[in-house]
Parts: C-alpha cells; structure tokens; sequence
C-alpha cells in the first residue's frame, strides 16, 4: 500500500446518536465544500483517537462547534466514500511511531463534505506514543479525482 494514497480518520466503533445512525445515509449530501485556500486545519487525539483540540478552522469546516468536537473520536468526521483500508493503513503507519500522509474526504455535520490532503503525525514523549496531531489542508483538484476513483473501487472490493 502506497501511504500517500490514503487519508482518513481514525477507525474506531462509535455511536453518532448526537447526529444520526451510523448507517443513516439520507443525511448525507453529494455538495461539497471547498476548503479556503491558506488555511489550516489542526487538531489532537488521544491514542484512541478521540479529539482533544480542535482549531478554529477544523471548526468552521466541520460546521459542528468546538464543544461537540472534543471528546468526539475523529472518525465522526468519517464520509461513506472512505476505503476501511484507508484507516487501516493510517493506523498501521502511526502505530509504528510514523508519519503518515494522504487524502480524506470528510463528512460534515450538515451533511455536505470536503477534501484535504492530511499529515498525521505520532506525539512521542519518553520513547512513548501519547497521541496523535493532524494538520490538513486543501487538497489538489487533480488529485482528488484520481484518488476519488481509486477509493471507489476499493469500497465496491470491501463490499464485495
């Protein structure tokens, strides 16, 4: 697996109860939103992958507050348009104490969605991993239609 391929969100079980079902795809739109140029998306999870900071930017293009992001696992963000083997990968890499980069497409509390290119970086202190940051920002249009495909099909493979 090429790690510059994939990018998602940690992949973890989780009740989205404060939004809608897990397998409640009516709420999901096909509008994306484009990400400013310039800005930076931010934010820290812990070791399960549970948000602990969220920048303003993360907030705006999440459209859910602050206050409903910490605590969260990351993966509420998770669009149905992610290969599971995306996540894995991005586990696999980080729990390794590595870098890991890719694109993400993430799904907005309204329902809408948008592309970023992520960087996940293990926090190590005392040889030990402690959490994760990721910095995320506009991904390339041309990118995004390559890779759109290609995650298409590996979603129809894992259905399969």
């Amino acid at each position: 697996m090429n790690p510059h391929i994939f990018i998602g969100n940690p992949s973890q079980a989780f009740s989205r109860s404060n939004r809608h079902t897990a397998n409640d795809q009516s709420y999901i739109l096909d509008e994306e939103v484009e990400f400013p140029d310039g800005k930076l998306i931010t934010s820290r999870t812990d070791l399960n992958g549970i948000i602990t900071h969220a920048n303003e930017a993360f907030v705006t293009m999440s459209a859910w507050s602050r206050e409903e992001l910490i605590g969260q696992p990351h993966s509420i963000l998770r669009h149905p348009d992610m290969p599971k083997a995306a996540f894995a990968d991005l586990w696999h890499t980080v729990s390794k104490g590595e870098k890991w980069h890719g694109y993400v497409k993430n799904l907005r509390k309204d329902g809408r969605y948008y592309w970023v290119y992520a960087t996940v970086i293990p926090n190590i202190r005392n040889d030990k991993i402690e959490g994760y940051t990721s910095v995320r920002r506009r991904a390339s249009a041309a990118m995004v239609a390559e890779i759109s495909d290609y995650y298409q099909q590996l979603c129809v493979q894992e259905r399969d």
